[in-house]
């Protein structure tokens, strides 16, 4: 979960000859089980309770375009057998009504579960499945295609203006290269964001983009005594006034201030 498929779902749409026509992204796990057909084909005013006006639904929506269905895999048995006619068929009938409506839209899903094992267990419908799977794409975790993240870090800063694009430096590089990611390209956009909000327009080093990949790690509690050992005091072989003192204590300070920054 979070490699980044609807980023690929949106590339096929955009590249492709429907890319001027609408892209609607539907997560199938996330709908309930009562709503989820409402939601794909539509309904007609009165069809259920709360049904106050007719509302198209995402496949009329979509009409030239395209449709992502996101965790396909999740979708109730008895659905899959509605979206299996609408695919043999290209029409589709509104909850509450009988009039099939021809409609034309390229149709991509994609889940995280093995099918093959679903099917086995009779939780996905063979024939759904090779009805969908004209074309298959794998799209593999972010840690097994590092070399995609400075490409994908370019994409997610586009959306911040010039000046709050952080810039990373060649250690800051490695780190983000080298780390486990998780929480897939989810987990690198949510670390763009927060780069920018916190170092807008700053260029990272290493230790930086290791706090801002982690942020709720433990931090390693601060030396004072260290602190005080780093601090220049006046060069003077006299007892430390006063004064001399509470310059000393205000250098520490500030020391502490720039370490936890």
């Amino acid at each position: 979960s979070g490699s980044g498929k609807e980023l690929v779902a949106r590339a096929i749409h955009d590249l492709g000859e429907r890319a001027a026509q609408p892209f609607s992204a539907i997560n199938c796990g996330a709908i309930p089980s009562e709503l989820i057909e409402s939601e794909l084909f539509g309904h007609e005013k009165g069809a259920f309770t709360g049904a106050a006006a007719r509302r198209i639904g995402h496949f009329e929506a979509s009409e030239g375009g395209s449709i992502f269905l996101d965790e396909i895999g999740d979708m109730r048995f008895e659905m899959q057998v509605k979206l299996l006619r609408v695919l043999e068929d290209r029409t589709i009938v509104r909850v509450g009504s009988s009039e099939m409506r021809p409609v034309n839209v390229r149709v991509i899903s994609a889940t995280h579960q093995n099918l093959d094992t679903a099917i086995a267990d009779g939780r996905f419908r063979e024939d759904l499945f090779f009805r969908l799977g004209v074309v298959v794409l794998q799209v593999p975790g972010l840690a097994s295609r590092v070399e995609d993240i400075p490409m994908l870090i370019e994409h997610f800063q586009a959306k911040f203006p010039a000046q709050d694009r952080c810039r990373f430096d060649a250690s800051a590089l490695r780190v983000l290269l080298q780390h486990p990611w998780p929480g897939n390209v989810r987990e690198l956009r949510n670390f763009v964001e927060r780069a920018s909000v916190l170092h807008g327009g700053e260029t990272l080093s290493a230790d930086a983009v290791a706090v801002l990949i982690n942020p709720t790690a433990t931090l390693a509690p601060f030396s004072f005594a260290a602190i005080l050992d780093e601090c220049t005091l006046p060069a003077s072989a006299a007892p430390v006034t006063e004064a001399e003192a509470a310059d000393a204590i205000l250098k520490a300070a500030d020391d502490l201030i720039a370490m936890m920054t």
